[in-house]
């Protein structure tokens, strides 16, 4: 990974980063917003979230959104609507494979066999994991984090959140807990 990555992503999380495999998506800002998460961090830790979400103005209205009911109404519709909760099983099949691919490089990871990330496949319990999946692996494979792409609008208009022509204190609150 790039010098100037790494410590994109470390004034993002205001701490150093572990475990990164690659940058997992790229901010209109320039700056990286979700990396790969390998599936087992430096220490040992098993870690199931391959997709994590970085940039703390995206985090932080993910937050707003949670806190606003929208996970409770998703899970709701997961319960009514057939075809949503296939395209969401599919979304948690997708997870799984792509970290699949990163386990060689970690000896496998037998404590999070079939344990995607965010809820999936049944439940929804994290916005930030949703809308990271749907940003590194693109739209059309995760139906809700798509949903919380189009209610974020534009966070990366007012300019990079870390870096060059960002504010002198970056927003700290992408994850409390994570690859670092």
């Amino acid at each position: 990974m790039a010098a100037e990555d790494e410590a994109a992503i470390a004034a993002q999380l205001g701490r150093t980063p572990r475990g990164i495999a690659e940058v997992g998506h790229r901010c209109p800002c320039g700056n990286p917003d979700v990396v790969t998460t390998l599936p087992r961090l430096p220490n040992g830790t098993p870690f199931p979230t391959t997709y994590y979400l970085t940039c703390p103005r995206a985090a932080s209205r993910i937050g707003t959104l949670e806190g606003g009911g929208v996970m409770k109404e998703m899970q709701a519709r997961l319960g009514h609507d057939a075809e949503l909760a296939a395209a969401y099983a599919r979304a948690h099949e997708a997870y799984l494979a792509a970290r699949a691919e990163l386990e060689p490089q970690v000896g496998g990871v037998p404590e999070i066999a079939g344990i995607s990330a965010g809820g999936m496949p049944d439940r929804v319990k994290c916005l930030h994991v949703l809308a990271g999946q749907s940003l590194a692996q693109g739209r059309g494979v995760n139906p809700l984090g798509d949903e919380v792409l189009d209610a974020l609008g534009d966070w990366w208009a007012s300019g990079p959140c870390v870096g060059e022509g960002a504010p002198a204190e970056p927003a700290a609150d992408a994850a409390a807990e994570g690859p670092a």
